[in-house]
């Protein structure tokens, strides 16, 4: 009896076993596996789990995702327009940090950081009440763009911002029309792009050729358009499809990462730190309240929080100048040393 009965238990064994399989692999989503015994034994039975022989089920949510072209072209200009080695020269201008630094030296128990935390706050209070105003303001009417150039012009007092305004500016002018056009006008001509990017890209190529017209035609009382850099920024977004939060985001975090570039260079911190204080999340609320704080500031109302940094800003200028004639009169002693 013990060896006739010996068959139908391992067949129940074997049944149990199955059963046990079937589960495991119904929890572990397999798309192959045996059909599932008649009979469904004791769900205490554990056994080890085998991959032998299986097959993954695919999961359809890991399909790789393509946006549509107008997306996809918005993602790729944010990432360039965010980029450190974007060539405008915007890491050569510090917005006043040496001579706020030349001013303001940190005692031995003064953390030269806390200071530098000081002037980052006030400078990006700065950049927001005089500048986005025209960035927004560019980017919602782009036929006014030499309006507000003007505008920009004749309401900017600092001769030193000034002129850094027009050089970032021209060099903005110059990415577009050298690297940037083909890309995304050819969008617009496939149909690709909305009227608003392509009134944009229409105004830039209208602003451009009035500035080079002003390079060969100058009037006595007319100077032409000068290629301010914020009301220029906020039309080359807006022609490159990013929506208004990117574009003011973009640019006052770009002059946030310039101030601490120059920071890094003044050696008053690390490229470490400064990345930490990029990624801190009281840079970004930083960020985010004066975006909110202009949000509808329009170009008119735009002023100077903090008129203490055109003085720091122009005495910067006269530091940079004084140093580069104690350079040129060390090498003329050491020409005659020679």
């Amino acid at each position: 009896m013990l060896f006739e009965d010996r068959p139908q238990d391992l067949e129940s064994e074997i049944a149990q076993l199955e059963a046990r399989l079937h589960d495991m692999r119904a929890q572990l989503d397999i798309s192959t596996y045996p059909t599932p015994p008649s009979s469904h034994p004791d769900k205490s039975w554990t056994m080890p789990y085998n991959t032998t022989n299986t097959t993954i089920k695919k999961n359809t949510n890991d399909q790789l995702f393509r946006p549509s072209s107008v997306r996809a072209s918005s993602l790729h200009a944010l990432l360039l327009l965010s980029d450190s080695a974007l060539p405008l020269g915007s890491f050569a201008y510090s917005s006043g940090l040496e001579s706020y630094l030349a001013h303001n030296k940190p005692s031995r128990r003064t953390n030269p950081v806390t200071s530098f935390h000081h002037f980052l706050k006030l400078s990006i209070a700065s950049i927001a009440s005089t500048s986005l105003p025209y960035v927004l303001a560019g980017y919602r009417r782009p036929e006014t763009l030499e309006t507000l150039d003007n505008d920009l012009d004749a309401s900017t007092p600092c001769i030193v911002a000034q002129r850094a305004s027009v050089a970032q500016g021209r060099a903005l002018l110059g990415v577009w029309e050298r690297a940037f056009r083909v890309s995304f006008a050819s969008e617009h001509a496939n149909g690709n792009a909305d009227n608003a990017e392509a009134s944009a890209i229409t105004a830039i190529d209208d602003f451009s050729s009035a500035l080079k017209s002003s390079f060969e035609d100058v009037d006595e009382y007319d100077l032409g358009p000068r290629g301010h850099f914020a009301p220029l920024w906020g039309v080359t977004c807006r022609a490159m499809g990013l929506d208004l939060q990117q574009t003011a985001y973009t640019f006052v975090l770009n002059h946030a990462k310039a101030v601490l570039s120059a920071a890094v260079r003044a050696s008053v911190m690390g490229p470490y730190q400064a990345q930490n204080i990029l990624a801190s999340q009281s840079l970004q609320d930083t960020i985010m309240g004066r975006i909110e704080r202009e949000w509808n500031t329009e170009p008119e109302e735009a002023g100077q929080v903090v008129p203490a940094l055109d003085f720091i800003t122009s005495a910067t200028s006269a530091l940079q100048a004084e140093a580069m004639r104690s350079q040129n009169r060390r090498c003329v002693d050491l020409d005659t040393i020679a």
